[in-house]
């Protein structure tokens, strides 16, 4: 993982990614590079590659061939169909869901696919009566992509408890990244219970009393188009359109949402 290290410029005791720097790494991983290009992936996917930068996102995290990742409620499986082709040789994919349909969903998926899923492993997130849980201490890197917003619906002691089950899942100096919708600091912070935007501070105070640092910061997934104030949302912007075709082209003008990425570490 110290490799991953050269990507960063040290700003006020954090790790801040070099665009430049991360596009030349990021190229040079051959299997991811092929990953992204395989076939298995739909036009649609790929054509978010865009908003999404899959290739520095996971050079950012520190992502390897030889990871052991956790990646944490998929849902349709966007990055999962990037991660179980890169892993499969030398690494290791565990996939967690909510326990319920959506896993039953995600297993149909996997199982559909062998050539493509056949080693990766499903559990279940959070904890639940009848559910697998990740193995406590088994994971090098566990991702979660706009996940945090879900959680914080269920309210803040819920969204601690996520926090809480992340850091068992991680071996001591394992990785915690997380992508989100941002919303801006300025902004009212009861816009967290129904917007699906996070203020940083906010997701920064969870995983700091779970026990996490943070280590790095990018600009990689910022979107300086969106204003962070919708009729629905942030699911009033692309892929969701929440209003149809009404003022369609505006949004597809803005883009997916600006988000925040961040890197934090379980100290040893």
């Amino acid at each position: 993982m110290r490799a991953h290290l050269i990507a960063f410029t040290l700003v006020a005791g954090l790790a801040v990614a070099s665009p430049t720097l991360l596009a030349k790494q990021s190229k040079a991983d051959p299997a991811l590079s092929a990953a992204l290009a395989g076939s298995h992936r739909s036009e649609a996917n790929k054509a978010r590659d865009v908003y999404r930068n899959p290739a520095a996102t996971l050079a950012f995290f520190g992502v390897t061939q030889k990871s052991k990742v956790v990646e944490l409620w998929p849902g349709g499986g966007w990055y999962t169909e990037v991660l179980a082709p890169y892993l499969n040789a030398k690494g290791s994919l565990t996939v967690a869901p909510p326990f319920g349909k959506r896993a039953e969903s995600l297993a149909t998926k996997l199982s559909a696919s062998p050539a493509l899923y056949g080693k990766v492993k499903l559990a279940h997130f959070p904890k639940a009566d009848g559910s697998t849980p990740v193995t406590p201490g088994s994971a090098d890197i566990v991702l979660t992509f706009r996940n945090v917003h879900n959680w914080r619906f269920g309210g803040e002691d819920a969204t601690q408890s996520a926090f809480n089950q992340i850091h068992a899942m991680l071996r001591p100096g394992g990785v915690l990244g997380i992508v989100e919708h941002r919303l801006p600091e300025t902004m009212d912070s009861a816009m967290e219970e129904k917007s699906g935007y996070m203020k940083r501070s906010s997701v920064i105070a969870f995983a700091t009393k779970a026990g996490f640092k943070l280590v790095g910061e990018s600009e990689i997934n910022a979107n300086p188009k969106d204003t962070h104030v919708w009729p629905e949302g942030v699911w009033t912007l692309p892929p969701v359109y929440a209003l149809k075709d009404k003022d369609r082209a505006t949004y597809a003008a803005i883009g997916e949402s600006d988000r925040m990425t961040l890197r934090f570490v379980k100290p040893k």
